[in-house]
């Protein structure tokens, strides 16, 4: 694996991952060896953050109104269906799906099992999506996010943090 090294006057070594650049800052005097040990001991938590780095951040993409009615007809269609096969899967029923143009909101579920989502939630890989249905979903056994609503999601989705860590950045 590349990186930059940048020695300077500081008392740790610390590694930073910007625009799929991985930087090591360490303190004048750290050999290049001890460096190497050091991203690899962290060589994960690197490969997680320039992964993070490829998927587009749906904030950041300028859409017409064509492209928005097309995303909206989409996530019609398939936050439909993937809602369906989830609640086939966790034995629930819910109300009535909604989508919605919140911004700061993937989904909602009400206390009367009816459930909203975004149609930026479109934007996101398919792991993403998934994540977002299976929470709002647990939502119906669970309306709050204590250890036992995460217990829920995580029988359906073993891997919900890393599907959950798609949608931030």
């Amino acid at each position: 694996m590349e990186y930059n090294i940048v020695y300077s006057d500081r008392r740790t070594v610390s590694i930073s991952v910007k625009n799929s650049c991985v930087t090591v800052k360490a303190p004048r005097g750290v050999s290049k060896a001890r460096i190497a040990e050091i991203v690899s001991s962290h060589i994960s938590w690197i490969n997680k953050q320039l992964e993070k780095q490829k998927v587009p951040r749906a904030k950041d993409t300028p859409l017409n109104d064509e492209q928005i009615a097309s995303l909206k007809k989409s996530a019609k269609v398939i936050l439909k269906s993937k809602t369906e096969h989830f609640t086939k899967i966790m034995g629930l029923k819910y109300g009535r799906i909604t989508i919605t143009s919140a911004n700061t909101r993937f989904g909602s579920c009400s206390s009367k099992g009816n459930i909203a989502f975004s149609w930026r939630l479109m934007l996101y890989p398919e792991e993403a999506i998934d994540y977002v249905v299976v929470h709002e979903l647990a939502h119906l056994k669970e309306m709050n996010h204590s250890p036992a609503f995460y217990r829920i999601v995580e029988a359906v989705l073993p891997d919900y943090k890393s599907r959950r860590a798609l949608l931030k950045g």
